[in-house]
């Protein structure tokens, strides 16, 4: 995933509508003046060239609405703003050939050299919107190849006439040199699209174009059909498990933990990447009470392949929600640290709940099995299977994952032994949550806002504080420890859920925001005290029930299919720059020696 986030970098977002054609408008107008006033440099030629540029931007502006409203009706990707963007794209390519077949007619004192590289100007344009709309575009090669060759052919054609119209000597095969040239580029874009898809096919067996379209729409607009088409096909049917830890007062639940045994992934609305907003409110709407849903010790080699094996879950764990037996005894929270790892743990019945964190220093997803082994010793010690937690709530730096894991697993074992020591009281529980209205993915904050569940045993107030987010800039965990201790909060950790929903969203080296990053800090502190605060004020003696819930048959896309996916991705690039730079230069060779002969 590392290597797919590097291509964050080569994306880009465009201006509003109107910018982008006020942006054509300016270009054509002044691409028309600079065609015509070299060669008659007066009032009169001025005007000519302002003709020319208002005429070349209604051809543009007619040729997209056509584009966008009949040929590529239904494209998801190519609506008229993004026609107009490759419009503005292309016409700025053709303006700088104009310029300098304007300077070499003046030198050489030959008019016929500007003809000529204006129509060169329309081989790179027409090359250069063929290759995006082909490479982009949902809709068929015969639509997508129209679309391509639209404008740019009928601005040449009123280009030609106009010049003709003010004595430039134009000969009928200036006029074929447009249809040839169609001719040659559609071949070239051709060998490309074919070349790269190959590629794909060769290894894994899917068109490498079809899934850079299907990643495009998702980018775009937020569209995962496509690319979950992928993922579903090429992924492995497995068993999935969720651990529930479910918290009653006298007439009604009072609160849910939630810990998938999957991750929470790849990105933006793919796959499992909003998993933990989606079961938070579908469990919240059916059982009146706050649900956190914080990160288990699993990564992106456990990924579901689509939102509808999100729904399957979330569908398999309404169906019963039905808990065992009630225990009314829990100890207090302990906390353990052994070189720079911290686990704490509190048990409650016979059920232990850890959660692991190397804040201040950097940590990232933690392996599926540490959990095992952390469970394994659990049981030796006469417990029930634990739920382990990921607090993933520190990003800085490098993450030395062999480095972490053994001080991790001492730390776990150490707090599991602590805890068993203490003695196990009747608590109370509160719980609340709050969705900060300002704080959306693109500032790194998910649907599920910050969570909290607090609980009173022996007079110590434990807070488990979850935030819809991936991961937390380092130190801000510590900061809101302390803020919440001026509450009466004596315990606790800060733990986000490690939301891929805000992965893909922004243009930064990371592709998302950690919590904390791209937020005041100060309000996000603010919310939180208000979110402990709520859940302070609705203490009540409590009891707890957990239990494990196991999905058959849910289709995952796990780290084999991800390296390929990744692999393929590096391939193909390097596959399309290296055809780029060999493929089009010999295509413009070609039609620069064409052009010479007519």
């Amino acid at each position: 995933m590392g290597r797919m986030v590097k291509r964050y970098s080569s994306l880009f977002t465009l201006p509003s509508e109107k910018e982008i054609i006020l942006y054509l408008c300016v270009l054509c107008v002044v691409w028309g003046v600079l065609a015509i006033l070299p060669f008659q440099l007066s009032l009169g030629g001025f005007a000519l060239g302002l003709i020319l540029g208002i005429s070349l931007f209604l051809i543009n502006l007619s040729s997209n609405f056509v584009i966008s409203r009949l040929l590529l009706a239904g494209d998801p990707i190519f609506d008229y703003r993004r026609c107009s963007a490759l419009s503005f794209f292309s016409s700025l390519t053709w303006l700088g050939i104009t310029i300098l077949g304007s300077i070499l007619s003046l030198l050489l004192e030959n008019p016929i050299v500007w003809i000529k590289l204006f129509l060169l100007g329309s081989c790179a344009v027409l090359m250069l919107r063929w290759t995006v709309l082909s490479t982009t575009s949902f809709a068929n090669s015969g639509r997508v190849s129209l679309s391509a060759v639209l404008p740019p052919a009928l601005s040449v054609v009123f280009m030609l006439l106009m010049a003709s119209a003010i004595g430039f000597r134009v000969t009928p095969f200036l006029f074929l040199f447009m249809p040839l040239s169609i001719i040659v580029i559609g071949l070239a874009i051709h060998l490309f699209t074919f070349l790269i898809d190959r590629t794909g096919k060769k290894m894994i067996g899917i068109p490498s174009l079809s899934l850079f379209k299907a990643f495009v729409a998702s980018w775009t607009e937020d569209l995962n059909m496509p690319l979950e088409k992928f993922f579903e096909r090429l992924g492995d049917k497995r068993d999935v498990e969720l651990s529930l830890l479910a918290f009653r007062g006298d007439k009604a639940m009072k609160a849910m933990i939630v810990v998938p045994a999957f991750h929470p992934g790849p990105f933006r609305n793919v796959g499992s990447s909003l998993f933990p907003s989606m079961v938070q409110e579908a469990l919240e709407k059916k059982l009146r009470c706050a649900v956190s849903v914080p990160h288990g010790l699993f990564g992106h080699d456990l990924d579901l392949s689509s939102q509808a094996q999100s729904l399957k879950v979330i569908a398999s764990v309404l169906d019963y929600v039905e808990f065992p037996s009630f225990e009314t005894r829990a100890t207090p929270f302990v906390r353990v640290e052994r070189n720079e790892a911290s686990a704490s743990c509190q048990i409650f019945g016979d059920y232990a709940f850890v959660t692991l964190t190397l804040a201040p220093e950097m940590m990232e997803d933690l392996p599926e099995g540490l959990n095992s082994a952390i469970v394994r010793e659990a049981k030796k010690r006469g417990l029930s299977p634990a739920i382990i937690i990921d607090a993933h709530n520190s990003i800085d730096g490098q993450f030395n994952l062999e480095k972490a894991v053994d001080p991790l697993r001492m730390a776990a074992v150490a707090s599991l032994e602590a805890a068993l020591s203490c003695q196990r009281c009747p608590f109370l529980v509160g719980a609340s949550r709050v969705v900060p209205e300002e704080f959306g993915v693109e500032e790194g904050m998910g649907p599920g806002g910050i969570s909290v569940v607090v609980l009173e045993v022996d007079t110590q107030k434990t807070a488990y504080v979850t935030i819809d987010g991936n991961n937390m800039i380092s130190g801000l965990r510590e900061k809101i420890l302390s803020t919440l201790r001026e509450l009466g909060i004596d315990e606790g950790e800060i733990l986000t859920t490690d939301t891929h929903a805000v992965n893909g969203v922004v243009l930064t080296p990371r592709g998302y925001h950690p919590i904390g990053e791209a937020m005041d800090q100060s309000k996000l502190i603010k919310y939180a005290i208000e979110a402990v605060t709520k859940a302070l004020n609705s203490l009540e003696p409590a009891k707890v029930s957990w239990y494990t819930k196991t999905i058959p048959e849910i289709r995952v896309i796990g780290e084999k299919q991800i390296e390929a996916l990744c692999a393929l991705t590096e391939k193909a690039a390097e596959q399309a720059k290296r055809l780029a730079l060999t493929l089009f230069p010999v295509t413009g060779i070609l039609l620069t020696i064409l052009l010479a002969f007519v």
